[in-house]
């Protein structure tokens, strides 16, 4: 089988080639197309696949294109990981939005917004030359924001592109640990959006575990979650949040410890993986990648002082486990259940059936089907149809190139507090974003 990996030469691309290393079996992919638009890039990630592969017996053959549509044809599952306008483009929607105020973080508040508008354009047209080209292939897509760009990608190709994200899968196996329980054998009663969910259950051979560690300060202080919001606010909540609602809930003390740090996360980001580029190798991946790993959400985990993160919680990767575990259900039909982003249908009541949710599904040659979950209470519910509103917006102004609709998006986000502060942002990401400039005051 042959997987297209777009945004071949992104800085997690051997993650995946590592996990496909290690599938065996039939229907295993066997030939691996990496795409980018950055030459330089693409050559650096092919080198390192190349050690990652070396002395492993039927490693998956590597092809390295610019050419979209060459990687694209014959192509039975496409990985879309693109990063539109770079590591650079990520550090300026941050400093824009710090500037003003309010959170820059890439997927959330006006941080998200930017870059989602950016990032729209590009994801709808690799949808057409998928629909053109592959026909028959399924899109997992990991392009943040992955639930925006899910749903705009599902306007062209309906049920066949699939959202993943590790976030869930990391606090699943947090929890599950904290309980002492088997991750593969507990049930996450979770739900809402990329990056705004919560987890209301925890099921253990049919007995919900989750008032347990609630009620065991302990057990919730040995927790990522636990150190970040605090015991008394998850007790509050009877759930477990997503981390990054994080920033909805301590956003002036995150915003805060944001604008203190000497770099914005993207420009860390982009300066410490310019050396890896430089001079690429499999030795400088894993120290770059470790270094990477043990600072995420090192803003969040300041204004929580929360400390470092636990060395459990430092284990790379898990999209890439996830993606592997999507595509092997669907191209052998071994039936598991994921956390994944896809078409609402009637999974959440709130929601509308097109819309793109977080939610657990059972996944099969079939595709993935969203598994029915209670209602969210009233306060989730309430940030999760603000936010949806906000990515219906993001999408309107990226496919009409409307400032109304763009303007909207930033006013009504629960984190920008001002339609003031709403016309700055929206004209200061025109400034420095040249496919934004259609967007400026005239």
């Amino acid at each position: 089988m042959r997987l297209a990996v777009l945004g071949g030469g992104g800085f997690r691309v051997p993650l995946v080639y590592g996990a496909l290393l290690g599938d065996r079996g039939e229907g295993r992919i066997t030939r691996v197309a990496l795409h980018d638009i950055d030459g330089s890039r693409l050559r650096a990630v092919a080198a390192v696949l190349a050690e990652q592969a070396a002395g492993v017996p039927d490693a998956p053959v590597v092809e390295a294109t610019t050419d979209l549509d060459e990687a694209l044809r014959g192509a039975d599952f496409v990985f879309s990981a693109i990063r539109v306008g770079g590591l650079e483009g990520r550090a300026a929607d941050e400093r824009v939005a710090l500037a003003e105020g309010v959170l820059g973080q890439e997927t959330v508040g006006a941080g998200g917004i930017a870059y989602g508008l950016r990032t729209v354009p590009v994801a709808t047209d690799i949808a057409r030359r998928v629909a053109a080209l592959a026909p028959d292939a399924w899109v997992v897509n990991f392009t943040n924001p992955a639930g925006l760009v899910t749903e705009a990608m599902s306007r062209v190709l309906g049920d066949r592109v699939i959202g993943i994200c590790d976030s869930p899968a990391g606090l699943g196996r947090r929890v599950a640990r904290a309980l002492g329980a088997d991750p593969a054998r507990v049930w996450m009663d979770y739900a809402g959006l990329n990056h705004l969910g919560w987890l209301r259950g925890v099921r253990v051979a049919g007995r919900d575990e989750l008032p347990r560690l609630l009620a065991d300060r302990e057990a919730l202080d040995s927790l990522q979650e636990g150190r970040l919001f605090g015991t008394d606010w998850l007790r509050s909540l009877g759930a477990i949040p997503n981390e990054y609602l994080h920033y909805y809930y301590f956003h002036r003390e995150t915003v805060r410890a944001y604008r203190r740090a000497e770099r914005t996360r993207g420009a860390f980001l982009r300066d410490r993986q310019a050396g890896f580029y430089a001079q690429p190798s499999l030795r400088r991946w894993r120290s770059a990648l470790a270094e990477r790993e043990a600072t995420y959400m090192a803003g969040s985990q300041e204004a929580s002082g929360a400390g470092e993160r636990a060395d459990a919680d430092l284990e790379p990767g898990g999209y890439e486990r996830v993606a592997l575990a999507l595509m092997r259900a669907v191209a052998r039909d071994e039936r598991t259940t994921l956390i994944l982003n896809v078409r609402n249908g009637t999974a959440l009541a709130a929601l509308d059936a097109d819309a793109v949710v977080e939610v657990p599904c059972l996944v099969d040659a079939g595709g993935a089907h969203p598994c029915a979950v209670d209602p969210l209470p009233g306060h989730a519910t309430g940030l999760v149809t603000a936010v949806k509103a906000v990515e219906r917006e993001v999408m309107t102004a990226a496919e009409s190139g409307s400032r109304a609709a763009a303007l909207r998006a930033f006013a009504l986000h629960p984190l920008v507090d001002s339609v003031t502060v709403a016309c700055r942002l929206l004209d200061g990401y025109a400034a420095v974003h040249p496919t934004l400039a259609h967007l400026a005051r005239k």
